[in-house]
């Protein structure tokens, strides 16, 4: 016995309660028996490298290329994604793709390069492998952006996973961004980061790491290209990253460097090369296009763990109308449910359900429904009895039910990796949808089992189906809260097809935007967790996730009036705009701060409903390119290194440019502008970019820039659309993209591509026509004439 263990057990009794506190230790001890007797131990180990050249069989899109100790699979696709995998490893299965991956290129050639070495030459890609097994990537005028140096290898000697390691070189001025949702972001600095998705516990900060989803994609940043790597593995493993630095030592370059380390799986990786807009079109067509949410999930959403009662939801829902603030849904968290469990309802706080769901929707607001994995086990509750008819919970390496600890107690965990449980488990939202729920918010599904001490999820030795090839949990940890979300979409798609599913989690993995969103988790109240929640959502947007929010306000405190209206006019300008907090944290109703509070944030209320069609218009984007709502500054200009380093403020779409205030007493910032004419959004005054500039942010309002000759399509006075034109400079031209929704439904409307231009002293808007252009037919209103 672990006397550390022993005294962590003893802590538990006595810090959550003497029954939850037993629970929690024998979970702890359980998992510790398990993995004990379900995992092999390693024991000795067999160190391994590719070796030299042997021979080499060309195919298309590339070939294979034999070592002495490996081989190595190359192909380039017809969208110029590239994919090699060692050890015979192929694209698919994968739980990252979305169906097949794409054809090989025919006209990509394997050919022989210089010392023993080969190469793939492709249109918009060259890939160089040495006669070692080195991997470089390169444009097509043959500058490197990646080299991937020979993998090692440790296998055990009796047989089992291997561990494995790749280090890659990447250019001297390169900058990483990425691996899913980090705190410290958006740009990731020099350190370690973990690969294995994380209840940590507790609120976090900047500091805290890993979090809910991880993901082993990089976007990396440089001079001559940007391109984006997935090393497609769901193992847990660890990326270590150290920046470069030009000039180092005598005068050369030294490069940056990435260390990926993995426990198990498939050495293989995806690269995909281009200008940011290009990589994340590359990367939707390979992973999935973004679920589209309902008009109503990009309006502003209100929640609490702690509402308690039909009554406390109506009143806080009079509180909004009562002051005239816009409202479009509301949360239920796990209080509404009957002791804890998932897919029932607390009669006595909630006796009329479905009447107070129609109530609400009657006016306009939707309810969100929480959905935790864990069931609790105890013969009498439906979904416990259905889920042991299916078969459908985790067993152990001796099948036996995994059984761990969450908030309805003692609880089993459905395996999502298997077809049948999905769509057993898909089925169950009929309840939530009967009782009149449109929405529904994925919590605790990293998975998390409380634990006295170790890991507070699933025993690594428990077994899943992983779509019948079979495994462990090893390698089906960081894919459950994806496969969660997929049961949960398909599910619900199936039982109300006329709507679009809303789902978001706070855990997953590469290609969960097929299925929905994110949020931040628990952020610590604090100026630090109004910055993490900024770097959260902007990284998971390069990671191909571009719906996500954090909790306004931050999930565990009582936030100062200052603190809170500022992460308040934030969130109004990020795709999910959501206040929430904990039981036990203070109130976060706009009203519960003062007067002076409440007008501010109303003013960013009105001016989220303003911006709705625009928010509708970037969303049909992101679904269509990939490209995420939410945009670094450099997203268009990678090549300004100034833009690479700034993370305090963020392009929303291609038109407006927001500069939150992230530190306390800040009534003017300076501000990052790319290159170009932007115009205050408050003010009218013009700035010229490229450049820093300094502009007011009194309380009232944060900075929103706009672009010059921008075409922004908001909200009109009567409720229908009109276009908010930015006047481009004199003798420049503009425009933008509109895409008219109904709000929900599966049409597809049409992109409205408008343009504007000087004509004489007039300013013009046109909407291109098939047969030319034509004058706008909607109503314009045209900003910034005063500026020149």
């Amino acid at each position: 016995m672990d006397g550390r263990d022993l005294v962590r057990s003893m802590k538990a009794v006595g810090s959550v309660g003497a029954a939850q506190g037993l629970r929690t230790v024998r979970a702890a001890w359980r998992r510790k028996r398990a993995d004990a007797e379900g995992l092999p131990p390693r024991g000795a180990e067999r160190a391994r490298v590719p070796g030299p050249v042997q021979e080499v069989q060309p195919g298309p899109g590339g070939g294979v290329i034999r070592f002495s100790r490996s081989e190595l699979r190359v192909v380039v696709t017809v969208n110029g994604a590239v994919f090699w995998g060692w050890d015979g490893a192929a694209p698919e299965p994968s739980y990252a793709l979305a169906g097949r991956c794409p054809e090989p290129d025919p006209r990509a050639v394997l050919e022989p390069d210089k010392d023993g070495g080969w190469r793939v030459v492709a249109e918009r890609v060259t890939v160089v492998i040495s006669r070692h097994g080195a991997v470089e990537v390169q444009t097509p005028g043959g500058v490197a952006l990646r080299r991937d140096l020979p993998p090692r290898w440790w296998e055990p000697v009796g047989g089992g996973a291997a561990r494995w390691m790749q280090r890659s070189e990447v250019a001297a001025d390169a900058r990483f961004f990425g691996l899913g949702g980090r705190a410290s972001g958006p740009r990731l600095k020099d350190g370690t980061y973990r690969l294995w998705n994380t209840d940590p516990g507790r609120a976090f900060g900047p500091d805290d790491d890993p979090l809910y989803i991880t993901m082993p994609v990089q976007l990396v940043v440089a001079d001559a290209a940007s391109h984006l790597v997935f090393h497609d593995t769901s193992w847990d493993g660890t990326v270590t990253l150290r920046e470069g630095e030009e000039g180092a030592g005598s005068g050369h370059d030294r490069a940056g460097t990435s260390e990926l380390r993995m426990d198990g799986g498939p050495l293989r990786c995806w690269v995909m090369v281009g200008t940011p807009a290009r990589v994340l079109l590359v990367w939707a067509s390979l992973t999935g296009a973004a679920a589209l949410p309902p008009a109503w999930a990009l309006g502003h959403h209100h929640a609490r763990w702690g509402f308690g009662s039909e009554q406390e939801v109506r009143r806080i829902v009079s509180g909004y109308q009562e002051r005239v603030l816009p409202l479009d849904a509301v949360h239920l968290d796990i209080d509404h449910f009957d002791e804890h469990q998932v897919f029932t309802v607390d009669h006595e706080g909630f006796p009329k359900l479905p009447q107070l769901a129609e109530d609400l929707r009657r006016d306009g607001i939707r309810l969100v429904s929480i959905v935790d994995p864990a069931v609790r086990a105890a013969p009498g509750n439906a979904v416990y009895d259905s889920g042991t008819a299916e078969d459908a919970f985790v067993r152990d390496a001796s099948g036996r039910l995994v059984r761990g600890v969450v908030w309805p107690g003692e609880a089993l965990f459905p395996d999502f990796t298997h077809a049948r449980v999905r769509q057993w488990w898909g089925g169950q939202y009929e309840e939530r949808l009967a009782q009149g729920f449109s929405g529904f918010w994925h919590d605790m599904n990293e998975p998390t089992s409380f634990a006295a001490f170790g890991e507070s999820t699933l025993p690594r030795s428990a077994r899943h189906s992983l779509e019948g090839r079979g495994g462990d949990h090893q390698e089906a940890h960081n894919v459950y809260g994806l496969c969660m979300a997929r049961a949960a979409y398909e599910g619900v798609r199936a039982l109300a097809p006329e709507e679009r599913p809303f789902v978001f989690s706070r855990s997953g993995w590469a290609g969960m935007q097929r299925y929905g969103g994110a949020w931040s988790g628990d952020v610590a109240t604090g100026w630090p967790g109004l910055r993490a929640s900024l770097s959260l959502v902007m990284g998971l947007g390069l990671c191909g996730v571009p719906y996500s929010g954090p909790d306004v306000g931050g999930f565990d405190g009582s936030p100062s009036p200052e603190l809170y209206l500022r992460w308040f006019q934030l969130a109004a300008y990020l795709p999910l705009f959501r206040t929430h907090a904990s039981l036990r944290a203070g109130r976060r109703e706009p009203w519960e701060f003062g007067p002076e509070v409440l007008e501010h944030a109303r003013v960013a209320l009105v001016e989220r409903r303003k911006l709705r069609p625009y928010f509708v218009t970037l969303a049909h984007l992101a679904r269509r390119t990939g490209a995420p709502y939410v945009r670094p500054l450099w997203w268009s200009a990678p090549e300004e290194r100034a833009l690479r380093d700034c993370e305090d403020a963020f392009l929303l779409g291609d038109c407006l440019l927001v500069a939150p205030v992230l530190d306390p007493g800040t009534d003017r910032r300076a501000v990052q502008v790319p290159r170009g004419r932007w115009y205050d959004t408050a003010t009218g005054r013009a700035y010229e970019g490229p450049g820093q500039v300094l502009v007011d942010a009194p309380m009232s309002r944060i900075p929103v820039l706009a672009r010059a000759g921008a075409v922004v399509p908001v909200r009109g006075d009567d409720g229908g659309l009109e276009l908010e034109v930015w006047a481009p400079a004199r003798g420049r031209t503009g425009g933008g993209l509109v895409v008219p929704d109904a709000g929900d439904g599966w049409d597809e409307p049409e992109i409205e591509r408008y343009v504007t231009r000087w004509q004489g002293g007039k300013l013009v808007v046109e909407l291109e026509h098939e047969d030319g252009v034509i004058t706008s037919p909607r109503p314009v209103r045209i900003r910034g004439l005063g500026e020149r």
